[in-house]
């Protein structure tokens, strides 16, 4: 169903508003210097959810931290997050479903190419990069699988995580997923709960066609080699090798095969 919103916007109902997803969303934006649940304004912010929030906001804003692109999305208060139960819960799944398709519904009313949607999960603990790389995966594809259900794959990017052009998709909207755990070797992704970090595929092109994604992108690896000595090795640009590489921070071996399976449909690539 379509309707149009008080910005004369065209805005979807969101087909995964059920009484699970309810239970378990928590959709919630930095506001008047506060967390505020945009969906449910009426229900104030877990605890927990205020915690891993001011967490994740004082790691991007060090100045030591070498994403400008997540800084700059922190500062101007460009961004959503959200707080869930186990990664790949039925519960966390639901939740999650529901606050993502908000998140690519407000996207555009944020007008900035700074934008980006964080999901954090009570665990589980990863005990090593490995493990957190079959937890990230199991999440995606559990997203994918209800995603299915209502939209296909963003005909922009490939759905084959083999494919060069891959990303993944979500209500039609390509996403680069960053992955952020304790078990990270990677100082920049290392925090203290299992993270996902979902930013939109339109926005690297947007800036590419502004002339500011090469300086952008050097100026992260030089901040990211003063911190720890190397750029992360998983790094490339789009259209070389599968994205899908790089979402878990792991560097993976030349074999290595994507656990990640998206459902049949037209694939343009």
């Amino acid at each position: 169903m379509t309707k149009v919103n008080s910005d004369g916007n065209l805005q979807h109902s969101n087909p995964f508003d059920s009484d699970l997803a309810r239970t378990n969303s928590s959709y919630a934006a930095f506001q008047q210097n506060k967390l505020v649940r945009v969906l449910d304004p009426d229900v104030l912010p877990s605890p927990l959810t205020q915690l891993v929030h001011d967490s994740f906001r004082a790691l991007v804003l060090s100045s030591r931290f070498s994403c400008v692109g997540a800084k700059a999305a922190i500062h101007r208060g460009d961004y959503r997050m959200g707080m869930y139960g186990e990664m790949n819960s039925i519960d966390a799944t639901a939740g999650l479903s529901r606050d993502l398709f908000a998140f690519v519904e407000e996207q555009n009313k944020l007008n900035s190419i700074f934008t980006t949607f964080i999901a954090s999960f009570v665990g589980p603990y990863a005990t090593d990069e490995e493990d957190f790389e079959r937890h990230l995966w199991a999440q995606l594809q559990a997203l994918h699988d209800q995603d299915a259900l209502y939209h296909t794959w963003d005909s922009s990017v490939a759905s084959n995580p083999e494919h060069p052009n891959f990303s993944f998709s979500f209500a039609g909207r390509a996403f680069f997923i960053v992955g952020l755990s304790p078990a990270s070797s990677r100082w920049t992704r290392r925090f203290a709960w299992p993270t996902l970090i979902f930013n939109a595929h339109y926005q690297f092109e947007r800036l590419r066609e502004l002339g500011k994604y090469k300086p952008l992108q050097k100026a992260i690896r030089l901040r990211e080699n003063v911190l720890q000595g190397t750029i992360s090795p998983t790094l490339s640009d789009f259209g070389q090798v599968s994205e899908a590489r790089q979402y878990a921070g792991r560097t993976v071996e030349q074999e290595w095969k994507c656990p990640f399976s998206a459902h049949p449909h037209e694939e343009r690539f």
